[in-house]
């Protein structure tokens, strides 16, 4: 088996939520309570994913946003933990972020639930 290419770039942490589909503590994440303008990138290829102007204060613990930027996120269907969820990744490396679900604000009605240690943050 080789070697994931990201596993020498990220932190034990990261790796485990990144390539392994982790998840981090709720109320944990560097981006939970994190309001700065800019963008939200994948923490291995580093990919636009999420901007500021889309993230809002869902208070389920991690950093959510109601929409993400097209087409950088892939979603997959997610029987884990006995419910159906929507997965989503990276487009480009596949990099697990968290899930999608269907109770964030108007006018998507979405909230992406996303991991910190998934990403990276530039201000703009």
């Amino acid at each position: 088996m080789s070697k994931d290419p990201y596993q020498d770039k990220l932190t034990p942490a990261a790796f485990q939520v990144c390539r392994l589909a982790a998840t981090e503590q709720p109320f944990s994440g560097e981006y939970n309570d994190h309001w700065l303008v800019g963008v939200y990138h994948c923490a291995c290829c580093e990919k636009e994913l999420f901007s500021s102007t889309d993230k809002f204060q869902s208070g389920c613990g991690w950093p959510s946003f109601s929409a993400a930027i097209s087409p950088n996120v892939a979603y997959i269907e997610d029987d884990s933990l006995g419910m159906m969820r929507t997965e989503i990744t990276c487009s480009t490396c596949d990099s697990h972020l968290g899930h999608v679900f269907d109770d964030g604000p108007q006018p998507t009605g979405k909230r992406y639930c996303v991991n910190s240690l998934s990403l990276q943050f530039s201000a703009t």
